[in-house]
C-alpha cells in the first residue's frame, strides 16, 4: 500500500475547495456567503419568522438553533460518504498513471468538508455570539464530535469506494441510504414524534446519537449521552479498520479493474 503524502494531500484539499468555486466572481467568497443564507433561514425564518418551539426550553429561536446544530454536521457528514463513494472511478486517471495513495484521495474530501464545517460553524458561532447565547462548557466537546463523525464518514466511505470498483451501482445505492438514513435521524423533528417501535431503535442509528450529542450542546445546555458515545467511538474505529483491512486485501484488483 503506498504511503500517505502530506503535501500532496493539502494540495489536492486546496485544489478541491477552489475548484468548487472556479469561475465564479466571488469565488470562495460563496464558502462564506452560503452558510449565511443557510443560517438565516435556520435561525430567523425558522426560529423568529415561523415562532417554532421545542420542548424543554424557553428559547424564542431553539428550533432554528436546532436545525442548525443538526444541519452543518450532518451536511459534512453525508457529503464525505457520498463523495467518497466515487473518488476511485473520478480519479482513475490519477490512479493508473501515478502510485498513488487511496487513503489520500479519501483523506483530502475529509479536509476539504472539513473546511466548510468549520466555516458554517464559524458563522453559526458569530450568529449566536449576536444574540446573547449563553455558552457551556460541553461545547468544548465539539471538536471530538466532529473527529468521530469523519472518521465513521471515512471508514463507512472508504468502504463504499471500494465496492463501487467492482459494482457501479453503489454510488447510487449510497445516495439513496443516505436520503432514507436523514430523515431516520432526528434533525429536522424531535424523536418524540416517531412511534414507539420506532424510538427504541433510535439509539442503533450512529447519526442520532451524534446529531443527539449537538442537540444537547447547543439547544438544551447539556453534555452528550457520554455511554453512547464510547459505544460508537469503538464501533467506528471497527468501521475503519475493516474498511482499511479490505482495501489493503482488494488493492491490487482495484487498480487492475480500474
Amino acid at each position: 500500500m503506498s504511503t500517505l503524502n502530506v503535501s500532496y494531500i493539502m494540495e489536492i484539499t486546496r485544489r478541491d475547495f477552489a475548484e468548487r468555486f472556479a469561475g465564479s466572481v466571488l469565488g470562495s467568497l460563496w464558502a462564506i456567503i452560503w452558510p449565511m443564507v443557510n443560517l438565516f433561514i435556520y435561525i430567523v425564518i425558522f426560529g423568529k419568522v415561523m415562532g417554532a418551539r421545542l420542548p424543554g426550553t424557553s428559547q424564542m429561536n431553539a428550533y432554528g438553533i436546532y436545525l442548525a446544530a443538526g444541519l452543518i454536521p450532518w451536511t459534512a457528514f453525508a457529503a464525505t460518504i457520498n463523495r467518497s463513494a466515487s473518488v476511485f472511478l473520478e480519479k482513475k486517471h490519477i490512479i493508473t498513471k501515478v502510485n498513488t495513495s487511496f487513503s489520500s484521495l479519501l483523506l483530502h474530501i475529509n479536509l476539504s468538508e472539513t473546511i466548510t464545517y468549520g466555516i458554517s460553524m464559524l458563522v453559526f458561532f458569530i450568529i449566536l455570539v449576536f444574540q446573547g447565547y449563553d455558552f457551556h462548557g460541553s461545547f468544548l466537546l465539539i471538536p471530538f464530535l466532529y473527529y468521530l463523525q469523519q472518521l465513521l464518514a471515512l471508514g463507512l466511505g472508504l468502504f463504499a469506494a471500494v465496492l463501487n470498483v467492482f459494482i457501479r451501482d453503489v454510488r447510487e445505492i449510497t445516495g439513496v441510504i443516505l436520503q432514507l438514513w436523514f430523515w431516520f435521524t432526528p434533525i429536522v423533528y424531535i424523536p418524540d414524534i416517531l412511534p414507539s417501535v420506532l424510538q427504541k431503535f433510535m439509539i442503533y442509528n450512529p447519526a442520532y446519537i451524534l446529531i443527539q450529542s449537538y442537540h444537547r450542546i447547543f439547544v438544551f445546555n447539556d453534555y452528550p449521552p457520554f455511554k453512547a458515545l464510547v459505544l460508537l467511538t469503538v464501533m467506528t474505529h471497527f468501521v475503519l479498520f475493516f474498511s482499511f483491512l479490505m482495501l489493503r486485501y482488494l488493492e491490487k484488483d482495484i487498480r487492475d479493474f480500474l
